[in-house]
């Protein structure tokens, strides 16, 4: 099981120098929705993954972790 702790787009965002906000006014998703992703309370759905993966300049799979 991962560690609830640790979170990739987190992360990503931290070294990509961009925020939840950012992301969400990007994706057109509110903030809250944003902040959930990033605290793993819930997931983005594939559509958003492949957005998301385009707007901060990484491959789709250095966003999902596979177990």
């Amino acid at each position: 099981m991962a560690n609830k702790d640790f979170n990739i787009l987190k992360l990503l965002l931290v070294e990509k120098k961009q925020t939840g906000k950012w992301l969400a006014e990007q994706l057109g998703k509110d903030q809250t929705t944003i902040s959930k992703w990033c605290t793993n309370n819930s997931q983005p759905d594939v559509e958003s993954l492949i957005k998301i993966s385009k707007l901060l300049k990484v491959n789709i799979g250095d966003i999902l972790i596979i177990e």
